[in-house]
């Protein structure tokens, strides 16, 4: 089973080709150049027409072209509401009307107007006009004269039928549209085909029908209005693309166009009785869509899920920042977290405006202000207490307090917050460290880590320490990988630990490697459920093949370790950040261990995904710590 993809057919060609086509297989044909064109400007004109508030069936349009493309286009847009007797086609011998014969019958269809006139006089007080022709066509005048908030589809290539910034320098209310990747609304085919084929081939439609593009059409025109991803943001090098004129349409690199378009296209496809393979588990599909791409990862979606069924309230240290508050967006969206923000008020409510975020009813405190003096001054008291035998003063307690960090850390130890998540403007150490004063570290529990995990689609490996302990001792190891060993344990995961070294059981003698050597005899003795060993090379490690044809008698023998403890600093911090760079591997992290309360410290810099992940693993934090 399988579907035919046309291209580069002219008119009237294309549609014989097609139809012909059509009658002689049973499978889905689509001719790219018209159908895809349509439907991607049709999911544009729809959002076009929403943001300039007029009515589909009272617009005046304008046609430059009359090829296949342009025929195609139509006639969609008369299945979505245009009044056909609305529509002025216009081609290179001008205006389409019913004294002229020269027409052959696909454009004659188009013939309701009785008298002729010229692209000038029709483009008067047009509210919308397509161009599938050649560039220069239209001109500045003819852009001023159109309707109130005017909708310009100049999609001819490579030239537009006027340039975007001479159309966009007459009038403010213009709303355009072009063919070309260099300005914004590119109507590209690429949008829509290969999803509307993959919807169709899913269920084995027999064809692509009008319900099945109209499906697409509704799918990427809503896609337009959802919250753009970082990756899409970060690949056109925005700080925030957010629906409006210069977003009618999903960016043709947006990875969520797969898990719209083709469903909606196959759902279609099923309910116009043309599915010959029909799908009863859609959530199951849109996972294997997901699949396909690579976008979609079991553990994190399940973290989400977990996360989801008991939200937390997060206190976001630095919400005066962009990408703090895009992450703490998502996660209220997603019903993930409940944020408090901190920070001077006017800044975080100016971030909101400025890039469209949408953050109802979430608290904003800013731990400067006058009204926060009582607050602070009991916070003061607390760390106090903790520190006034380390020569700490309450007069030194209270300016500490007015510091988000440790207002943060206060917040989360008296319980008016369950976690705290800071550190993208900060470094480690500076944001670390009032949480150690404050908070501090759990009982019994004599070293905190740091722990990364490094995700593919064979599933996490987990890191450890990568941001604490610069070259810990045996029992500092031995306490680092009981921590890590329990923590994956929460992520429902069973730990297979590596002792990493340069050396494979004993076959050096050096400092790390009988560090790591004792540390295993130790975890063996104390420890005899645990799957760990070592101490061992990284590479034999990873690899069940290969340890298990050396080294047999080692309890990771014909198993791939996925839990990775170093013997210092530097080597876990460098591996995980050559895998994270040099893989396809994503990075959560670093994950806080061993502290009293739920506190997690991201990198400098940190991507807005990344401190998603940071939100959720945090939730789950607080809902372990609860049971």
């Amino acid at each position: 089973f399988g579907g035919i993809n046309l291209e580069d057919i002219k008119a009237p060609e294309a549609f014989e080709i097609e139809e012909r086509l059509k009658k002689e297989l049973s499978i889905p044909i689509m001719h790219d150049d018209q159908h895809g064109t349509a439907i991607i400007s049709s999911a544009a004109l729809l959002n076009a027409l929403e943001i300039a508030n007029k009515n589909i069936n009272q617009i005046k349009l304008v046609v430059s072209g009359a090829g296949a493309s342009a025929q195609s286009c139509m006639k969609l847009y008369i299945s979505l509401g245009v009044k056909k007797e609305n529509i002025y086609v216009f081609d290179s011998k001008g205006l389409i009307h019913k004294s002229r014969k020269d027409l052959d019958k696909n454009k004659k269809y188009f013939t309701q107007l009785d008298k002729n006139c010229t692209l000038e006089e029709a483009m008067r007080d047009a509210d919308v006009f397509l161009g599938l022709s050649r560039g220069g066509i239209l001109n500045k005048d003819m852009v001023k004269s159109m309707a109130e908030n005017p909708i310009v589809f100049a999609l001819a290539n490579p030239d537009p039928e006027i340039p975007y910034d001479e159309a966009m320098s007459t009038r403010d209310d213009l709303i355009m549209a072009t063919g070309r990747s260099d300005h914004p609304n590119q109507v590209n085919n690429v949008l829509g085909f290969p999803y509307i084929f993959r919807g169709a081939l899913d269920v084995r439609a027999t064809t692509i029908n009008e319900e099945m593009k109209l499906a697409a059409v509704r799918a990427i025109a809503a896609l337009a209005k959802e919250q753009v991803p970082d990756v899409v943001n970060e690949a056109y090098d925005a700080k925030s693309i957010t629906f409006g004129r210069t977003q009618i349409i999903p960016k043709p690199l947006d990875p969520r166009l797969i898990y719209w378009v083709a469903p909606a296209v196959a759902k279609a496809a099923i309910e116009s009785g043309v599915a010959k393979a029909p799908i009863k588990d859609w959530k199951k599909y849109e996972m294997q869509l997901m699949e396909r791409l690579g976008l979609d990862n079991k553990f994190v979606r399940n973290l989400t899920a977990k996360a989801k069924r008991n939200p937390k309230r997060v206190v976001f240290a630095e919400a005066d920042t962009y990408k703090v508050l895009k992450a703490a967006e998502m996660a209220l969206e997603e019903g993930i977290a409940k944020p408090i923000l901190l920070g001077k008020e006017h800044q975080i409510n100016q971030i909101i405006e400025d890039y469209n975020l949408e953050l109802p009813n979430c608290t904003i405190i800013d731990p400067r202000s006058d009204k926060e003096v009582k607050q602070r001054e009991k916070f003061a008291e607390i760390l106090h207490e903790k520190r006034k035998r380390r020569g700490l003063t309450f007069y030194e307690a209270k300016k500490m307090m007015r510091e988000r960090n440790y207002y943060a850390s206060a917040m989360v130890e008296t319980g008016m917050a369950d976690v705290m998540i800071s550190g993208i403007t900060r470094s480690y150490k500076e944001t670390i460290r009032p949480a150690l004063q404050v908070i501090g570290v759990e009982e019994g529990i004599n070293k905190i880590a740091g722990m990364y995990i490094l995700i593919s689609k064979d599933g996490p490996i987990f890191f450890a320490d990568t941001t604490i302990n610069f070259n810990p001792t045996i029992e500092e190891i031995v306490d680092i990988t009981l921590l890590v060993a329990r923590t994956v344990k929460e992520y429902k995961i069973s730990p297979r630990i590596a002792m990493l070294s340069y050396s494979n059981f004993g076959s050096n003698e050096g400092e790390d490697a009988v560090k790591m050597r004792e540390a295993v005899r130790i975890l063996h003795k104390s420890h005899p459920d645990l799957i760990v060993d070592g101490e061992v090379q990284a590479n034999f490690a990873v690899n069940k093949e290969l340890i298990g044809d050396f080294f047999p008698f080692s309890l990771l023998a014909n198993m791939k370790a996925n839990t990775l403890i170093f013997p210092n600093l530097s080597a876990g911090n460098i591996a995980y950040k050559l895998v994270k760079e040099m893989s396809q591997y994503e990075a959560i992290g670093p994950v806080l261990l061993g502290m009293k309360r739920p506190v997690h410290v991201l990198q400098i810099g940190s991507s807005v995904r990344e401190i998603l992940n940071m939100i959720t693993l945090g939730v789950i934090d607080v809902q372990n710590r609860n049971k």
